[in-house]
Formats: structure tokens, C-alpha cells, sequence
């Protein structure tokens, strides 16, 4: 159940991104770090989808919107950005204090790098370097409130000096009331179990395209610093799933997502030399 946690205050990102944010629990917008700009939720057929530029890097960001802590396993491509295993809802993700917002800007290499998310064709993408590109061109993050605190058991009374006691019974029992390691209320990463059997939700259907599908890339390491920390989830399954697919604009132009304003023509004149004028024209200059 440990993770990793982040120290960047969160409270140095002020640009207000919450009109093209997607969910309730937490919301997800996906950012554009060379421009700054949110990128615009395009809604098609039940999915929503952003256009990326290839070779931008881009960060996903994440706002807790709930009352308490909320643990946010975050995917691209199919892939966990902390772990890079196939993603799976109880794997490790970030940790957000109430009305905390922070930017995921790159797949985990350490708890001081990462390694920066960007555009790239599918055949540079990270998942299919990896040989897995069945999941190419979708963000998914898994939002988890947090269980209350246990309540905590009456003490037991200590046995007499008189009545000898088990001194292996009495390591177990401080060991089993010993507190959980300390944890930091900033951004975290929190791991849960490790069987990752369950079938992952970000599965998305391959269809062709008319030009290359885009993906995330393995970009430039940047600094990013981390510690560990505990969650404790209140149930298996999400308290809420986000998903958000995304292409090049080409592609989602072909494909119907987004539609360009056609162009007005201009409207030709069959006789273009044959008006006559009705008044005196004025002079030139």
C-alpha cells in the first residue's frame, strides 16, 4: 500500500482550466505545455476526445473535487504512468487532498524524473516500443475515495508481574499496534496489492485510419520529486472513471469528431463586364 508523493505545490497552477475539465469526483483536463492552453473535449458518439500536435508535450491534469482524499490511478495508452505495467483500477496512481489540483507531465522513472508525455505517432509511442500498441490514444484515470479511519479497539489489560507471560505474544501484539509509517497530505502516489489479473477499462476498439494514429511518447527527463505514502480504498471498483480518447486533428477531422467550417466560394459572375453603373464611381486615391 505504499507510494510515492508529490511536494510540487499544486497552488502555483492558477489558470482556471475547469470549463474543458471532464468529470465530478475529480476533474481531468489535458494540457498543452508548450502553449499552456487546455485542450478543447470534443463529444462523439459517446466518447470525448482531444486533438493533440505532434511532438507537443502535454500534462494530465487532475483536480480533487470530493470532500476527503482521493486516489486518481491514471493510464495512457493502456499503460500505468507510475508503474508502466498494463493498467489495471487497483495498481499504484496519485494521491490529491480536497480542492488539490497538480499535472501529470510524464511516465515515473524515479522519485525525482520523469520522463515527459508527448505527441508522437503511434510507431514512436512508448506503449508500442513496448510492444504494446492494442491501447494506443486513450488517457484513462480511475478516481477512489478514501475509507474512513478504523475505530480504534479498547487496550487490553496488561497481564500482572505475577503471571508470567509469552514474550513472542507480546512482539506480535506492538507490532500489530504499531503506526502506519508517516504519511504527507501533499500530491501522492499510492500502490494497492499486486495482482493485477482484472481486466483493464481503458480498452479502446482498433479502427483504421487515414493517417497514423497518435500516441504518447517517451520524451526528455525532467526533474519531478516523490515520497511514499499509504491510501486505503473505500471499495474495489472506481467511485468514478474518466476516459478521454484523443488523435491528431486530421484523424478526428476524418473521422467525424470535429467538424471544419467549410469555406465560403466566392460566387461567380456570368457577365462580370457587362454591368451597367448607376451613379458616378468615385476616384481613385
Amino acid at each position: 500500500m505504499n507510494g510515492f508523493t508529490y511536494f510540487a505545490a499544486a497552488a502555483a497552477l492558477m489558470v482556471n482550466y475547469d470549463a474543458l475539465a471532464l468529470g465530478s469526483l475529480a476533474t481531468v483536463t489535458v494540457i498543452d505545455r508548450d502553449s499552456g492552453a487546455a485542450l478543447p473535449m470534443h463529444y462523439f458518439r459517446g466518447e470525448y476526445w482531444v486533438a493533440g500536435q505532434p511532438g507537443a508535450r502535454y500534462a494530465v491534469e487532475i483536480r480533487n473535487c470530493a470532500g476527503g482524499r482521493v486516489l486518481a490511478v491514471t493510464s495512457v495508452d493502456g499503460i500505468n504512468v507510475v508503474s508502466g505495467a498494463n493498467a489495471a483500477w487497483n495498481q499504484t496512481g496519485y494521491v490529491f487532498d480536497p480542492a488539490e489540483r497538480y499535472q501529470i507531465t510524464g511516465w515515473r522513472k524515479s522519485s525525482t524524473e520523469v520522463a515527459a508525455f508527448t505527441f508522437a505517432e503511434s510507431p514512436n509511442s512508448y506503449a508500442e516500443r513496448t510492444g504494446r500498441p492494442a491501447n494506443v490514444g486513450v488517457i484513462g484515470v480511475a478516481i477512489f475515495r478514501e475509507r474512513e479511519p478504523d475505530a480504534v479497539s479498547p487496550q487490553k489489560v496488561a497481564p500482572s508481574a505475577d503471571v508470567p507471560s509469552d514474550p513472542r505474544a507480546q512482539e506480535s501484539t506492538r507490532s500489530a499496534a504499531s503506526p502506519p509509517p508517516a504519511m504527507s497530505s501533499r500530491n501522492a502516489l499510492a500502490g494497492m496489492g499486486a495482482d493485477s489479473r482484472q481486466t483493464s477499462p481503458f480498452v479502446q476498439p482498433i479502427a483504421p485510419l487515414p493517417a497514423p494514429k497518435l500516441g504518447t511518447g517517451h520524451g526528455v527527463r525532467e526533474y519531478s520529486y516523490v515520497t511514499n505514502t499509504e491510501f486505503r480504498r473505500m471499495q474495489s471498483e472506481p467511485n468514478e472513471l474518466i476516459r478521454i480518447r484523443y488523435d491528431s486533428m486530421d484523424n478526428l477531422v476524418a473521422m467525424g469528431v470535429v467538424r471544419r467550417p467549410r469555406p465560403m466560394l466566392p460566387i461567380p459572375n456570368a457577365f462580370p463586364d457587362s454591368q451597367e453603373r448607376q451613379f458616378v464611381p468615385d476616384p481613385p486615391g
